[in-house]
């Protein structure tokens, strides 16, 4: 060979084996960024967050000093992903870039990316222009369930919303390349990355976090408390958070859980009555799926109407109610039922020592329709059937309740929903004595997406509550029969006007059919049959409100809610004179208006966020009510009489300031809630000394009218996270009345006005199996008129009373005590046992006490104590498939 052929023959020889251990290089290079990794990091720095990757995958890392001394900040989840997938996601809208390089992976700063990073608006919002919205919905990718007040953040910016309570959701940005994060409690974290260059949808399905679901928790918008959020007063409770509290006859119940809450009271043992704030019990506006319930209890109290298998979600205001809320003083609960799973069938249940009740959902569907139906009864009538005693054997004890669901999605922008609740209670003894109640609402609602911006929910609403009472003898009948019943229109509109501005607007009308009461006796009975007229009204309203974020640290929320209560015909109404006598009388023809109330109801609301873990905030409400129940016992009964406002019977008002600060501790494990208060009430209702409720005369000439305040301070620790996780709640305030005619026109303590509550909860998750659970609650007695002495005529002993409510109940307190165990769990079934004791040591507290003359010597008199429960054990198997 040639010398030049052997040159050339070599260096052909050398490029090929160059060419070779290139290729080799890059190969490896390329395996380095196709290795794949499981890696969290959040808001680290960019050393940092490449000294994790390299850490954890053991690929390497070259890059110069200003890469190393660089302040920009990334975040990336992933989950068995390739790195090249992982820096390319932590990398977006930062000016960055990554190659192979050898066995290492170079990371350098682009000078192209980093000018457009300085201009463009994902990096610097205010100088853009051009915005563009993202809206859809969030939604359990088991389940179908739409979620309730999921969090949607734009990372690494200011912008945030949450979803409405039908899961909907707008977000508008500025143009640019954003990873959005979603957060919804019992559910992972979700994030993706989309590139904003014009209006887009994002519907997105969570998957369930079940470590997450083993927690209880009690929280608001997100895991942890939405603090730049204006709304106070607000909590939100989910079927989860209440599964493990321990409660009377091992019956979840989400208005007992929500008595363990700060400035929420209970009217008293083994009632489902509650106060909030100051107010009574008919303050209160409960809403069963937007439909009003007027009797929230089964058993004379010691039973909600809510099935907690058929509840989604629970929100109560104590303050600052959004503008489409009216009718009630004091709160607003506001409680959702499930949707029905459109993945798959399911049955759940649970059988307990006095009831029972089943679930059973699934697609009507798959996808596109699901339905619910649910149904509880309780049959302590059937252990009355084992007793000797002939009148508890013929005894009837008990109540059901059923749940009925539908959805349909009619589109990308429509969906329909039915719903319906039919719930009855019966009392009775071989038909001498009866007490029947019942509640019927159903709901038929219609979801429309006009654009990105706007979402509208119109609803057509009926709601009927009655209750009758009959006793029978040989020489004697009597009859008691009450009805009220609603036809209810809504139109709700939210429109996200802008990434700052989120409006909400609409209208209400209701139509009140009100039966005050008809009474049939005969013989001997000491009453007289009469038929009081039924009373016609039309309830109408509309409202605005506007969430404002001024800035990053200031958010309002303003608005008006307008209402006007039109009394109609037909019927007779009266003018009284000072002493409640009857001097005129006016007849109207039917739908002849008697008299329209207009009320102004204006909400302000304001949030300072002093650095990320701490806010302070103020809210300012007026509410109105024209519906009131005239009760003159502490506790609610299915007896007491619902009235509407009258010439003389004026619309209730209150004003209510509230201030708080608000603090995550720990991490976010902990949270701490301060709320101070302060409420002035107008044209408060009460009986005149004397009062008979039975009477053929007019209820106006029963009652007195007057004015009222509450004041207090409320205050909540929380722990979130780890195996003990509860809260321990304070309230300390005042509820006062100020009536002309009752106690020489003096201020006096309203029947609710308790000075001390303390509530504390708490839940260990002692293994996989086994969780146990406590809480112990604390009060000062209920407001009550005690006898001040005592008369005799004919050799019967007549008690005196002076003052009205001027005496205390003993101070209430108890100990419950719960524990849950899990049988058996796979992916296609579950069960478990649960224990609980209520009132674990024995506390005599007292129901009633009632004063007689003592036997051994009746010129003495002694007052006697009725306690109701005493070491109330209970076991129930719970379990779904």
């Amino acid at each position: 060979m040639k010398p030049n052929g052997s040159v050339r023959f070599l260096t052909l020889i050398a490029i090929v084996l160059l060419l070779l251990l290139i290729a080799q290089t890059q190969t490896q290079a390329q395996e380095q960024l196709n290795k794949r990794i499981t890696i969290s990091i959040k808001n680290e720095t960019l050393k940092a967050a490449l000294d994790k990757i390299s850490s954890t995958s053991g690929v390497k890392f070259t890059y110069n000093e200003q890469v190393a001394l660089s302040k920009i900040k990334l975040s990336v989840t992933a989950n068995d992903k390739p790195i090249a997938t992982v820096l390319q996601t932590a990398f977006t809208g930062q000016p960055l870039q990554f190659s192979a390089l050898g066995n290492e992976i170079f990371i350098r700063f682009d000078p192209s990316k980093e000018k457009k990073q300085e201009a463009g608006p994902a990096a610097n919002p205010a100088q853009s222009q051009e915005k563009h919205t993202i809206s859809g919905t969030i939604k359990s990718a088991s389940t179908g369930e739409t979620l309730i007040a999921a969090t949607i953040r734009a990372a690494d910016t200011k912008y945030a919303t949450s979803s409405n309570e039908y899961g909907f959701y707008s977000l508008t940005l500025p143009k640019g390349i954003y990873t959005i994060s979603i957060n919804a409690i019992g559910s992972k974290s979700h994030k993706t990355t989309v590139d904003l260059q014009k209006n887009m949808s994002l519907n997105v399905a969570m998957d369930d976090d079940l470590n997450e679901l083993e927690t209880v928790t009690i929280t608001t918008n997100s895991v942890k408390r939405n603090i730049d959020n204006p709304q106070m007063g607000m909590e939100r409770l989910s079927v989860s958070e209440t599964k493990n509290v321990p409660v009377l006859l091992g019956e979840r119940d989400v208005i007992k859980t929500l008595q363990l809450l700060p400035g929420v009271k209970t009217s008293g043992e083994g009632s489902g009555g509650f106060f909030v704030r100051g107010g009574s019990a008919d303050q209160n506006m409960i809403l069963l799926d937007e439909a009003p319930v007027y009797n929230a209890s089964h058993l004379l109290g010691f039973f909600s109407t809510f099935n907690s298998d058929a509840i989604k979600n629970v929100t109560l205001y104590k303050s600052g109610m959004p503008a489409q809320y009216g009718g009630g003083l004091s709160s607003v609960l506001d409680v959702k039922m499930n949707d029905g799973n459109n993945q798959k069938y399911g049955v759940s249940g649970g059988v307990g020592l006095i009831a029972a009740r089943i679930n059973v959902e699934g697609p009507i569907q798959k996808e596109k329709s699901s339905f619910l139906i649910s149904a509880r009864r309780t049959y302590a009538d059937m252990f009355l059937k084992l007793s000797s005693d002939s009148a508890a054997r013929d005894a009837k004890l008990y109540f059901y309740d059923i749940n009925l669901k539908a959805n349909y999605i009619l589109g990308e922008k429509d969906r329909l929903f039915v719903s319906g609740y039919f719930g009855k209670d019966v009392l009775g003894s071989d038909n001498l004595i009866g007490i029947n109640w019942g509640n019927a609402a159903s709901t038929l609602r219609w979801n429309h997406v006009f654009n990105s911006k706007l979402f509208s929910n119109t609803s057509l609403i009926f709601s009927n509550y009655n209750y009758k009472i009959q006793s029978t003898d040989d020489e004697s009948s009597l009859t008691l029969f009450s009805q009220i019943r609603d036809w209810n229109f809504k139109e709700d509109l939210q429109w996200y006007a802008n990434e700052k501005n989120t409006v909400s607007f609409g209208l209400n009308s209701i139509y009140h059919t009100i039966k005050p009461g008809e009474v049939q006796a005969t013989g001997n009975s000491g009453l007289i049959s009469q038929d009081l007229q039924n009373r016609y009204s039309l309830e109408n309203a509309v409202y605005a409100s506007n969430t404002w974020k001024a800035n990053s640290t200031l958010s309002f929320t303003y608005g008006l809610r307008v209402s006007a209560f039109s009394i109609l015909g037909k019927g007779d109404y009266y003018t009284l004179d000072d002493a409640g006598n009857v001097t005129g009388t006016t007849s109207y023809k039917k739908g002849e208006i008697v008299k329209t109330y207009v009320n102004f109801e204006p909400r302000i609301a304001a949030a300072l966020q002093l650095n990320e873990s701490t806010a302070l905030k103020a809210s300012y409400v007026r509410n109105a009510q024209n519906l009131h129940l005239v009760s003159n016992s502490n506790a609610s009964s299915p007896t007491d009489r619902w009235v509407a406002s009258t010439n003389i019977i004026k619309p209730e008002l209150s004003d209510q300031v509230s201030l708080g600060y608000y603090k995550n501790l720990g991490n976010d494990n902990y949270e701490l809630t301060v709320e101070t208060y302060y409420k002035t009430l107008q044209n408060q209702i009460d009986y005149r000394n004397g009062a008979d409720i039975y009477t053929n005369k007019p209820i106006e000439t029963q009652l007195l009218y007057g004015k009222g305040r509450a004041y207090g301070a409320e205050f909540l620790l929380k722990k979130k996270n780890g195996k003990l996780t509860g809260w321990l709640a304070y309230t300390i305030s005042k509820s006062e009345r100020q009536i002309d005619g009752i106690n020489d026109n003096n201020w006096y303590n309203a029947r609710q006005d308790r000075t001390h509550d303390i509530s504390l909860v708490s839940m260990y998750q002692l293994n996989k199996k086994w969780s146990l659970s406590a809480n112990w609650v604390f009060a000062t007695g209920n407001a009550v008129t005690f006898p001040t002495g005592k008369y005799k005529l004919l050799g019967h002993s007549y008690f005196n009373f002076s003052d009205r409510n001027a005496d205390r109940m003993p101070s209430y307190h108890r100990l419950d005590l719960g524990a849950t165990k899990l049988l058996k769990q796979t992916k296609k079934f579950s069960s478990e046992l649960n224990f609980s004791l209520y009132n674990a040591y024995g506390r005599e507290n007292a129901y009633r006490i009632t004063f007689r003359d003592k036997e051994t010597d009746p010129d003495r008199t002694e007052a006697v104590r009725t306690t109701l429960f005493r070491f109330v054990p209970s076991i129930s198997y719970n379990f779904k498939f």
